[in-house]
C-alpha cells in the first residue's frame, strides 16, 4: 500500500473535501511508490522535483501549477510542493495512476480463451453426469415399492 506521508492536519476542511491543505510558507515532500497525478484544487503550487532533469538547460525541474492543472509524477520521483502565494493556502490531491494492463500476443489470448473452454466443457460434461445420475436415483426410489409399516394397536 502507498501512502503520502502527510499528517492530518493537512488535510482540507469541509470546504474541499477530498484535496489536502498547503498552509502558507509550508512546503510538502511527495515520494511516491507509485505513479500518479497531481491536481491543484485551488491557489498555485510551486512544484520542485529531484534530478536528473532532462530537456532544456534552464529546465532545473520547478514548475509552477494553477488551479485546475495537473502534472503527472511517476513512481520514485521526490517532489516538493510549495504555495505560490505567501498568504494564503493552496489545496491540492492526488490520484494513483491505474496501471495499464499488459498487451498479450494475440497468440496468447487465443491458447488462453481455448484452454477456458476445455476447462468449460469438462466442468459443463461433470455436472450434467450427476444431474443424470440424480434424476435416476430419485426415479428409481420413486418406482420402489415402499415397505409396509405394521401399526400396533395402543393398549
Amino acid at each position: 500500500m502507498t501512502s503520502l506521508s502527510l499528517t492530518q492536519s493537512q488535510q482540507s476542511s469541509l470546504r474541499l473535501p477530498g484535496t489536502w491543505r498547503l498552509e502558507p510558507a509550508r512546503a510538502v515532500t511527495l515520494r511516491p511508490r507509485e505513479d500518479g497525478v497531481l491536481r491543484i484544487a485551488h491557489g498555485g503550487v510551486w512544484v520542485t522535483f529531484d534530478g536528473p532533469h532532462a530537456g532544456p538547460l534552464n529546465d532545473l525541474g520547478d514548475r509552477v501549477l494553477g488551479a485546475g492543472e495537473q502534472l503527472r509524477v511517476r513512481a520514485g520521483r521526490r517532489v516538493v510542493l510549495e504555495p505560490v502565494d505567501r498568504a494564503a493556502p493552496a489545496y491540492f490531491s492526488w490520484d494513483f495512476a491505474k496501471q495499464p494492463e499488459p498487451v498479450r500476443a494475440p497468440q496468447l489470448a487465443v491458447a488462453q480463451s481455448w484452454s477456458d473452454l476445455r476447462l468449460a466443457v469438462v466442468l459443463g460434461v461433470r455436472a450434467g453426469g450427476r444431474l443424470v445420475a440424480a434424476v435416476i436415483g430419485l426415479a428409481a426410489g420413486a418406482l420402489l415399492p415402499r415397505p409396509q409399516r405394521n401399526e400396533c394397536p395402543a393398549g
